[in-house]
Formats: C-alpha cells, sequence, structure tokens
C-alpha cells in the first residue's frame, strides 16, 4: 500500500476541499464574486459540490486505505487536481487572484497536484502483487459502469475540445451560458471521473467497484442537490437537453443507490 505520507496528504486534501466547498456551496451568491474567473452563482455552487464530494471520497478513502479497494478512488481524485491545475495554467491571463477565496481555490487544486505525483511516484514503486478475487462484480455492473464511462468521457472530450478552443456553451445542456474558463474545468471533471471508472471494467473484486460508489456518491448527491436549488434556471421546453443534465445526476443517484444497498460500500468484511 501506499505510505503514510500519502495518506496524510490525502486527509489534508480532505480538509482543505470541506473548507473550500462550504464556502463556495452554501454562500454562491457572495463567493461567486470573489472566485477565481469569473462564474455565476450556480456555478459556483457547482464548483462547491464537487469540493464536498472531493472532502468525502479523499476522506473515506484515507480512513480506509487498501490499495485493492481504494485505487480507482484515489485515482479519480489525483486527475482531478491534475487536470483542473492544467486549466488553470491554460487560462492563467483571466484568473483573478484578488480575494483569499480564489487563492484558497487554487492552494487547494496544487495540494492536490502535489499529492498526486507524490502519490504515483509511490504507486509505480510499489510491487503489484496480483490479489485473488473475492466477489467478482455481474455482466449488468461492468454494462452500467461502461455505459457510464462511455457518456461521461463523450461529455468531458466535448468539452475539453470547445472550451480550449476557446469556445463557451450558449446553455443547451447547462442552463447557462459558460465561458471557455469554466467549460473547461467542467470538462476536467468529468475527464477525471471517466478515466478513473475506466479500470472498473476489469476489476476482479465488487469490493473495489462498490468503494469507488460508495466514495463518490457525494458528488453525485451534492451536485443534484445544487442542480435542484437552480431547477427554476431550466428551460425545459425551449432547451430539451436540460433534461439529460438533470437526468443523468439523478439516474446515476439511484442506480448507485440501489447497488450500494444491495452489495453494501466496499468496505472490508461488507457484503
Amino acid at each position: 500500500m501506499l505510505n503514510s505520507a500519502s495518506r496524510r496528504l490525502t486527509y489534508l486534501l480532505a480538509f482543505l476541499y470541506a473548507l473550500l466547498g462550504a464556502i463556495l456551496f452554501f454562500a454562491p451568491v457572495q463567493s461567486s464574486s470573489h472566485f477565481a474567473w469569473k462564474v455565476s452563482a450556480f456555478v459556483t455552487m457547482t464548483i462547491g459540490a464537487w469540493c464536498l464530494g472531493n472532502a468525502w471520497l479523499a476522506w473515506v478513502t484515507a480512513a480506509r486505505w487498501e490499495w485493492s479497494r481504494v485505487r480507482t478512488a484515489l485515482i479519480y481524485l489525483w486527475l482531478f487536481g491534475l487536470f483542473e491545475t492544467v486549466v488553470l495554467v491554460v487560462f492563467r491571463d483571466r484568473l483573478q487572484l484578488l480575494h483569499p477565496i480564489a487563492w484558497l481555490y487554487v492552494l487547494t487544486l496544487l495540494a492536490n497536484a502535489v499529492a498526486a505525483v507524490w502519490g504515483a511516484s509511490e504507486w509505480f514503486r510499489m510491487r503489484h502483487a496480483s490479489t485473488a478475487a473475492e466477489e467478482k462484480p455481474t455482466l449488468t455492473m461492468r454494462i452500467l459502469v461502461a455505459g457510464y464511462v462511455a457518456f461521461v468521457a463523450f461529455l468531458g472530450v466535448l468539452g475539453a475540445a470547445r472550451g480550449l478552443n476557446g469556445r463557451g456553451t450558449t446553455g443547451a445542456l447547462f442552463p447557462e451560458a459558460m465561458s471557455p474558463f469554466s467549460l473547461s474545468s467542467f470538462a476536467a471533471f468529468y475527464l477525471a471521473l471517466s478515466l478513473s471508472a475506466l479500470p472498473l471494467l476489469w476489476a476482479r473484486d465488487r469490493h473495489t467497484l462498490s468503494h469507488h460508489g460508495y466514495a463518490s456518491y457525494g458528488l453525485v448527491l451534492i451536485i443534484t442537490v445544487a442542480t435542484f436549488v437552480y431547477i427554476d434556471r431550466f428551460d425545459f421546453a425551449a432547451r430539451p437537453l436540460g433534461l439529460v443534465y438533470v437526468g443523468a445526476y439523478v439516474l446515476v443517484a439511484l442506480l448507485a443507490g440501489f447497488y450500494l444497498l444491495k452489495y453494501g460500500n466496499g468496505a472490508a468484511g461488507r457484503r
């Protein structure tokens, strides 16, 4: 397993994301005018939801800290930090670092990137002994994971292609127009989600998938709450693609919740 330094960094990320997420999520209107770039209150609350979800994922993963179970959740956290840091570098000329909230966002991502590099270097030095398969994921589980990976990767690649080329959105899927900076940040989030879930397609132990779902469930729930807080921003008659945005989170929440209740949350000894 990874060493104690990497574990402490993961706990640190849980604290930083919880602090940042609480500010952005519970005070989105006030925070939006002080954020690292120009964003709406809805985008601010959504980013706050990412951070609170990351805090839960980092905490429960560090608490369990068994590589065979938590590896994909850790990979998500590492990729999130690295991808979002790349977005900051690409759009560095548009950063607004005039308020502590903006600096807290940047410092949290930098800490995440450090944890990613440290953890990945430890991982590559580990002896990857094969573990005996316990309860294998069912075929239905693998099909659902494949659909999830494909859909979220599509959103990530499409968003990155538009955002990094200086093109934002017009409010077709997300109910507000987004700048290339915001769109690229969303794309980085989706790419981290999809790439980290990819190894679940060949995972030999169901508990790996269960932990990933349990650790990620905070993200799904809190983003869904943010969506319903601003549900009045959606005009489903004029822009029906908004149903895809809302429906995707609700569907994932229901399916993941069902499987967690049926098969457990991936903790050692749980079934």
